[in-house]
Formats: C-alpha cells, structure tokens, sequence
C-alpha cells in the first residue's frame, strides 16, 4: 500500500516511523479497507491497543457508543490526546505490553503492533484480559518473513508471520483461531520490490495518492471475491475463551 522514494538509513528510524504514519494518513481507501473488517466485531465500546495518531479510530467511532485509544509512544500520545479531546465519547491514554491490567471491553482491535513486541504470546495474553469472556480480538500484522526488510528492521519489528505462526501464538496464549486470511496482495508485491529488494522507504505525497486511488481500489475488488494465497497483512479474529 505504500509508495517509495528514498533509501533507508538506519540512523533515521524516527523519520521513517513518521513517513509509515503519513503514508497511512494519506492513504484514505486503504485505511477505510483495513478498518471495515473490524466493524462487525466492535460492539458498543472496543479498545484499540497502538492506536498512533487515531486514525483507525476516525473510521471506528461512527460504529459505536464509546472508544478507548491507546498508544504507547508519549510523543504520538500527545498527539492522539490533542486530535480526541473534544469528544466526550474517546478516551485515550498510554498502555505498554505486556500488562497486568484487566478492563471489560467488547472488543479489542489492533493493527501492526504485535510484531512490535519481543514476547507476543504474553502481549495476546495481556489483550485477552482487557476483554469480557467471548469477546473478538482483531489483528492486523505483516506477513512473510521473506518480506522481512531494512524498513521493518528500522521501525521496530521483531518479526513478520504467516498464517500459521499467527495461529500457533494466538493458541499459545489461550486465544481461539475464528479466522485468519491474507490481504492486500497487490500491496505485498510492491513492498516487496522496493522495501525488501531495493531497500527503499515509504515516503507519501502524489504517489501514495495515486497508488490508493488506483491500486487499492482493485485490490480491494478482487480480494472480495477471492481469497488470496499472500498478502501484505495477515488479518486475524481472535477470541477469548468464554
């Protein structure tokens, strides 16, 4: 889903960071994709765990009663806190995984985070507690450790999965397997050529426009009727165990 422009430097991993969330800022078909596969899960007050700059959170609240954003990085925080503050129905503060903390929550979504932590099977764990009995969590992550590139390396990634390393962690920690699928197919093959082979970052502007008003839309099309066998992410509902 992203476009790029400029070889990666290890020694900027902020500006990279920034560069994925403008991209995504940017990229209003994607995000508005990604969102609506969570929709039908969210019931009437969901957390989401990483929640950056409240985008994702944009496109969830007009679908519930209440939200609880979080995001672990106090400058981004600030920034999530200042774009909510007037909407009595959000609240947003900082969370790091793992936890002890326990909420009731009727849903929890969260989307390219995990890989950001070391031990995922105790970050699952400490998500299943922020979540009643029975209730869906929503997954997004990166998928191939083939994929596995100088970009992830640069923005925190410990890891990329497949399906069934997804799978064998969500068990791991208790969670049962609803559905897992690949997505965004068409998005794999382009970060795969410039991220992994030719080692470039994301950078948006004119580009991630075109890309998203173009690309995805088709992608989406045709991922609607078929199931791809790859995909950029790998999208998972998990449950806790009622």
């Amino acid at each position: 889903m992203t476009s790029y422009a400029t070889e990666v430097q290890l020694s900027g991993d902020q500006q990279i960071q920034a560069a994925v969330l403008e991209s995504l800022a940017e990229a209003v078909n994607h995000r508005r994709w990604f969102a609506g596969f969570a929709v039908p899960y969210l019931g009437e007050h969901p957390i989401e765990i990483g929640s950056g700059l409240g985008d994702y959170a944009y496109e969830w609240l007009p679908h519930v009663q209440r939200f609880t954003a979080t995001e672990a990085d106090p400058d981004r925080l600030v920034e999530l806190k200042s774009r909510y503050a007037d909407d009595p129905r959000v609240e947003t503060r900082q969370m790091l995984l793992p936890t002890d903390e326990r909420a009731d929550h009727t849903a929890l979504v969260s989307y390219n985070v995990l890989e950001h932590i070391e031990d995922d099977v105790e970050a699952l764990r400490s998500m299943a507690r922020l979540v009643r009995p029975g209730a869906p969590l929503v997954l997004v992550v990166p998928a191939f450790p083939i994929a596995m590139s100088r970009v992830d390396i640069a923005t925190g990634h410990w890891r990329r999965y497949t399906r069934r390393s997804l799978s064998e962690v969500a068990v791991a920690a208790g969670l049962s397997v609803e559905r897992t699928q690949y997505v965004n197919s068409l998005g794999f093959v382009c970060y795969f050529l410039t991220a992994r082979v030719l080692g470039m970052a994301p950078q948006g502007g004119a580009m991630m426009r075109v890309y998203d008003s173009v690309v995805t839309p088709v992608t989406r099309a045709l991922e609607s009727r078929i199931r791809p066998p790859f995909g950029q992410s790998v999208l998972a509902v998990l449950r806790r165990p009622a």
